[in-house]
């Protein structure tokens, strides 16, 4: 039984090793786990699209391209959320988080731990307006850009979305094959609707310039940049938001100058950007809301340390915390253990450091104050000039002479 199976096990112990042997069934009929979760994916998919599109009647065959890449998508985030997931420190977490989400007493807790990441974290990304207003404007409109337009084309794409005339001015949305909103054909609200990919297109675009404004002139990210992991997924992004916004000039301006091939130059764009989202740097974005874990499950009182150091009593943590962090050094073969059957992570980051300067100086406990100046000396070298010569040493070359 794997880390994420022991947090699914229930009191009772027949009917936890039932679960796990039914668990054990299914993996025997993939290749790996990966490879099942994939399946479960594409089958989901699948089955939203047959309702979206009442059994595949509906379907856009101008988006086949489109299709076959969300596709991609979908089986690339998820061969990449599962390997993540397999790493020990984040499979704590996740092991962590399902367990104190289930526990009755953390409801209030867990809660507003999950509104205050949704909030912070992902409407007004707070954490990158700490870092500069300029650069928190930036990131806002790429990141929400991206996530309209992700959701206007998956929608699309899959026919979870579509509209049905209802009369000659009358549009009705249709989700999932269920009717909800209706709306005038010349109305405000119907040309957001339309031009959806056009407004997000352009909060990326604006974006993308900003982004590209700051790696021109800010020469301490020209140190540290890499061209195929910082600068390609702006321009692919650049590439993508452009093509799009010239179909919409040629056939509203232009009378369709072109569009065939600006159609073709956008899909081609659209492909390979969700080809490459789930490898590259743009990942980051469907695993920012697991940052609901730190206050879910490390803070038993927001930004507030509870765990205190065994040497000095400071709070400098959590119970949890600690408890998974030794939990994953084990699990890495880390042997962290002291003498005393302590560890140190039960310290205190300068009582740590304390213990390691001692260690390397072949100390067991600190002479005399332990919080005092740390003494080098331990008598095992003798200091060259701290004791008189005597008189015989100064001899010795004249007798080796004679």
């Amino acid at each position: 039984m794997n880390n994420l199976e022991r947090t699914y096990s229930t009191n009772n112990p027949n009917e936890s090793n039932d679960t796990t042997h039914r668990i054990k069934y299914l993996e025997r009929s993939f290749y790996s786990k990966t490879s099942m979760y994939a399946f479960f994916v594409v089958a989901f998919l699948f089955i939203t699209m047959w309702i979206g599109t009442a059994q595949f009647k509906k379907i856009d065959l101008m988006l086949a391209g489109y299709m076959v890449a969300s596709f991609i998508f979908f089986i690339g985030i998820t061969v990449r959320m599962a390997s993540w997931l397999m790493r020990p420190a984040t499979n704590e977490m996740v092991k962590r988080s399902i367990k104190n989400l289930f526990t009755k007493k953390r409801t209030k807790r867990n809660i507003a731990a999950i509104l205050k990441t949704f909030v912070d974290n992902i409407i007004l990304q707070k954490f990158i307006f700490k870092r500069g207003l300029y650069r928190g404007i930036q990131h806002w409109l790429i990141a929400w850009g991206c996530i309209g337009s992700f959701a206007i084309t998956f929608g699309l794409t899959f026919g979870w979305m579509h509209f049905r005339l209802i009369d000659a001015t009358t549009y009705q949305m249709m989700v999932f094959n269920l009717p909800t909103i209706k709306m005038q054909a010349n109305g405000i609200f119907a040309e957001l609707v339309y031009n959806g990919l056009n407004i997000t297109a352009l909060m990326v675009l604006v974006g993308i310039i900003m982004a590209l404004v700051r790696r021109i002139n800010n020469h301490d990210l020209k140190v540290t940049e890499r061209a195929e992991f910082d600068l390609l997924p702006l321009y692919i992004l650049l590439a993508v938001t452009v093509s799009g916004l010239l179909l919409t000039v040629s056939y509203k301006f232009l009378g369709g100058f072109i569009h065939p091939q600006l159609a073709l130059i956008h899909q081609v764009t659209v492909v390979l950007f969700l080809i490459y989202f789930p490898f590259g740097k743009l990942f980051h974005l469907p695993i920012r809301p697991l940052a609901t874990a730190v206050p879910m499950n490390y803070q038993e009182e927001p930004m507030v340390d509870t765990r205190s150091c065994k040497k000095c009593s400071t709070k400098y943590s959590s119970d949890d915390q600690i408890a998974d962090v030794k939990t994953i050094l084990h699990e890495q073969q880390f042997d962290l253990k002291l003498d005393d059957g302590t560890y140190l992570a039960d310290y205190c980051p300068s009582c740590r450091r304390r213990i390691r300067v001692m260690s390397q100086l072949n100390l067991g406990s600190v002479k005399g104050n332990p919080y005092g100046p740390v003494q080098t000396n331990n008598g095992i070298h003798i200091p060259g000039f701290g004791r008189r010569r005597s008189e015989e040493f100064y001899n010795q070359s004249d007798k080796g002479d004679k």
